[in-house]
């Protein structure tokens, strides 16, 4: 497949940015507002928790699924039709009245999630110079970061003060802002997309071992992260034992360092290999959480270690992303799709092993060890992968 050889498409990368703050919105917000539903529909917090976990459900079926329904269309196309859905779905969750509606549109609401960030991937290599592919691919998942940092907090902010629903809203204005900006900006890629839609070469693609392997790594290692992530609330207000709004103090300056981090991980795939870089950010990963669990305590440390946490979480993004299109050669689209499906089994891994030893009387600190120690599994597959590259490069 040929890349584009003209200058970056700016407009086309920020149009695919905006998409990616309506996703970082929509997944985030939910756990600022969950008291606010939960009083709404008349149920617990834990059950409001499902909207979150069906979500991540949606995110994990939606991302093969969605790459396999939109194989034949163009990328503007697809990139048209996945942000129709989300925005469809989206504004209708701020219309739910019950559980059961609510769960429905939360799980279509994150069909698109992957597909949208896998597939725009792919694309953002086709709207710049290949050597600036990785620098387009940050451009894209910055949106994702600029949601942490402002999104998540206004739509918080706008739900609690009003009403939630008027948080979905907001995301589907996002959406609509998005399905603009696609339409007028985003070039037609016909001519690429055909290359991409070989039903053969798309199962060679897949075939491939280090594939598979990558998916496992983004699986396990991106646990780390979540574990120390998902109890980040207990860990300010109980260990550091700061008030209640500091908690959000915190999640900003993480987002903040997954910003940093997020162009960060494009500049180390200049210097490194991709998965070399992942190895990298792995074992940088694994060496912060762990020190977070004892300097959790210190009111100062807390801060600078978060940042720390969101600056290498987010210098995988790039790195582990073109190595998956690089693995999955002829199934770009549906590879790229499927690694987001396993950030998020991710997410939902790591928040489950991560409260692990809080059900066995341990502090929440603990959360932060077993973190260290999926980023560390995480490290060993990236090892593990460069080793066979290198045997193979010798024969």
């Amino acid at each position: 497949m040929e890349n584009n050889t003209n200058p970056t498409n700016k407009k086309a990368l920020l149009s695919l940015a905006i998409g990616g703050f309506g996703i970082g919105l929509t997944e985030f917000v939910i756990m600022g507002i969950l008291p606010n539903i939960a009083d709404s529909m008349q149920i617990s917090i834990s059950k409001a928790g499902h909207f979150i976990a069906i979500y991540a459900l949606g995110v994990v079926i939606g991302g093969p699924f969605m790459a396999r329904l939109t194989n034949n269309l163009s990328p503007k196309k697809t990139l048209l039709f996945l942000m129709v859905w989300f925005t469809v779905f989206n504004t209708l969750s701020s219309f739910s009245g019950n559980y059961w509606t609510m769960m429905l549109f939360r799980f279509l609401s994150g069909m698109p999630h992957g597909a949208f960030f896998g597939i725009g991937a792919v694309v953002s290599g086709y709207l710049t110079r290949p050597e600036k592919a990785a620098q387009a691919m940050a451009i894209m998942f910055s949106g994702l970061t600029v949601a942490n940092i402002i999104g998540v907090p206004l739509g918080t902010y706008i739900g609690q003060e009003w009403h939630w629903s008027f948080s979905f809203l907001l995301v589907g204005l996002a959406g609509l802002a998005t399905l603009t900006s696609l339409y007028f900006w985003m070039p037609k890629q016909e001519l690429e997309d055909q290359s991409i839609a070989s039903s053969e070469s798309a199962n060679q693609g897949l075939k491939n071992k280090t594939l598979w392997a990558l998916i496992a790594l983004t699986t396990i290692g991106s646990g780390g992260f979540f574990a120390w992530y998902s109890y980040i609330a207990p860990l300010v207000t109980d260990i550091a034992e700061l008030p209640d709004s500091y908690v959000g103090y915190i999640m900003i300056v993480a987002g903040v360092g997954m910003f940093v981090g997020n162009f960060l991980g494009a500049r180390m795939i200049e210097l490194f290999s991709p998965v070399k870089s992942v190895v990298i950010s792995m074992c940088c990963m694994a060496i912060t959480l762990l020190t977070n669990s004892f300097l959790a305590s210190n009111s100062i440390a807390i801060f600078i270690l978060s940042f720390i946490v969101g600056i290498i979480t987010f210098s995988v993004t790039a790195p582990i992303q073109t190595a998956i299109i690089k693995a999955a050669k002829g199934a770009e689209k549906l590879g790229s799709s499927m690694n987001q499906s396993a950030f998020n089994m991710g997410n939902a891994s790591g928040a489950y092993f991560g409260g692990l030893p809080m059900v066995f009387g341990l502090q929440v600190t603990y959360s932060s060890v077993v973190g260290a120690i999926l980023a560390s599994i995480g490290a060993c597959i990236g090892i593990w992968i460069l080793f066979v590259q290198n045997k193979k490069a010798r024969y």
